[in-house]
């Protein structure tokens, strides 16, 4: 699979999708082993690949679960500094929210490893989530009123 992201001299371009995955009132975060923040499960969308079949094969591939798509929340064009790499990124990301009512993912946090990847799961309560170091920022304050319609969203961090 060739994803849908390319490198440049001004910075990197990546298309991607996330998933939104709220149960018991928590939202479904995770970091890696690279990563000081949190984000939401998802990931690169391939060539000829839809965004839909996207997110479901990143959260079967991360989370080994089936999940179902209610609906699209987000279209999100995200200009940021990743600070790890100290690099300029150009997002476009679709995120959806997803249900996976029939998983037995129960456990406040978990680790999966994934390839070489080791990745931390975890269960944050929506009343904290304003407060933990989550990217993008706009997550912190809009998964308190999710959109019944794609909503297109630019954020500049």
């Amino acid at each position: 699979m060739i994803d849908c992201a390319f490198r440049t001299e001004q910075g990197r371009f990546y298309y991607c999708v996330r998933a939104v995955i709220i149960r018991e009132g928590k939202l479904l975060a995770m970091q890696d082993e690279n990563a000081l923040y949190y984000y939401l499960p998802g990931g690169k969308v391939a060539m000829g690949e839809t965004a839909e079949e996207a997110v479901l094969r990143e959260v079967s591939e991360e989370l080994s679960v089936n999940a179902k798509i209610l609906r699209a929340l987000w279209l999100v064009q995200n200009f940021f500094i990743e600070k790890v790499k100290n690099e300029k990124y150009h997002e476009l990301g679709l995120y959806y929210l997803l249900e996976i009512a029939d998983s037995d993912l129960t456990e406040n946090e978990f680790i999966i490893h994934e390839g070489k990847h080791t990745l931390r799961f975890e269960w944050i309560p929506l009343n904290e989530v304003k407060d933990k170091y989550l990217y993008p920022e706009f997550v912190k304050t809009a998964i308190f009123d999710l959109p019944d319609t794609l909503k297109m969203i630019i954020e500049r961090e």
